[in-house]
């Protein structure tokens, strides 16, 4: 297992130099939102695009990449992610209005963008509101809310590969489904041209004032990584939850939620082991009641740092 300390020769002697911060054994729990899971054997934060090519360009192959936004639909196992983990941050962010048009960063929070396009009239993009996220990983999976998902809006999307090359793709090439895009698995999500339509300021910003009030009646705040499973065809995951007597149901520190029981929540001292577990066996019950497999929403990555957790259900 990844260990939380330095050995030597370690991955960062390995890597090619960059203008971005590289940090061995970082820790991953204060980024994600669970607040839980072990070190990245590398962090890395390139300076803009052109920094992350040239570091992919150079980076060795059997070196593994993983991406990660602001961590809000995922879970980092409590044995940490080996290779090379990049965060787009500084260099990513950028927001800008051209007409209806709106050219976001992949690193652009979906609430900036959403306010962003308020502010300059353009209607359409008011659902991203209620995503807790980024733009990249709104692209990966195809995510929505409140009535519109990104296939609704995406023209085009940016992207570097595994090989440092840089490329575009059109919406009808993402191919987006339900929570999924058919980009490439190895493909990083750098920026996207959105389309929205003349609106009013007013209409817009009460629309995304009504957005924030309904996730605070039914969300919780607290340290969750939001949606936990895909809803089923014909069926809501919460409520396949709920008739199995899964609401408030706990193991160790994690919980799921009272006010929402698609979301789990850490308590206060749960382990990614104690998250990932808990939620295997809500997917048991659910089977057990309703013959429904439910699928994982969230993204878990990373090693197990004691015995894996054991599926409740067949994926």
């Amino acid at each position: 297992m990844m260990a939380g300390t330095r050995s030597a020769p370690h991955l960062i002697d390995r890597l090619p130099k960059a203008r971005g911060r590289l940090t061995s054994d970082a820790p991953l729990a204060p980024v994600t939102w669970f607040r839980v899971g072990g070190v990245a054997e590398v962090l890395f934060r390139p300076a803009d695009v052109e920094d992350l090519q040239a570091f992919l360009a150079a980076l060795p192959n059997d070196i593994p990449v993983t991406v990660l936004g602001v961590a809000s639909n995922l879970l980092v196992r409590d044995g940490g992610v080996r290779g090379v983990v990049i965060r787009l941050l500084r260099g990513f962010v950028d927001v800008t209005v051209e007409g209806t048009t709106v050219i976001a960063g992949a690193g652009a929070l979906d609430l900036n963008v959403a306010l962003t396009a308020r502010d300059h009239g353009v209607a359409g993009l008011e659902f991203l509101s209620g995503v807790p996220g980024t733009i990249g990983g709104a692209l990966r999976m195809n995510a929505g809310a409140y009535g519109g998902e990104m296939k609704d809006i995406v023209e085009s999307a940016e992207m570097v590969g595994r090989d440092g090359a840089r490329r575009t793709m059109s919406a009808a090439e993402l191919g987006f489904t339900y929570r999924h895009s058919a980009a490439p698995e190895d493909a990083i999500f750098v920026g996207a041209t959105l389309r929205g339509r003349a609106g009013d300021h007013g209409a817009i910003g009460a629309r995304i004032v009504e957005i924030d009030q309904a996730r605070e009646a039914s969300q919780p705040r607290s340290r969750t990584g939001g949606s936990t499973f895909v809803n089923p065809p014909g069926a809501r995951a919460w409520e396949l939850i709920d008739r199995a007597g899964c609401r408030g149901l706990r193991l160790g520190g994690a919980q799921v939620s009272e006010k929402h029981c698609n979301f789990l929540i850490n308590t206060g001292d749960a382990t990614a082991h104690d998250i990932e577990a808990l939620g295997e066996e809500v997917r048991r019950r659910v089977f057990e009641h309703s013959g429904v497999a439910l699928r994982w929403e969230i993204k878990r990555i990373g090693e197990f740092a004691s015995a894996p957790v054991t599926p409740g259900v067949p994926a």
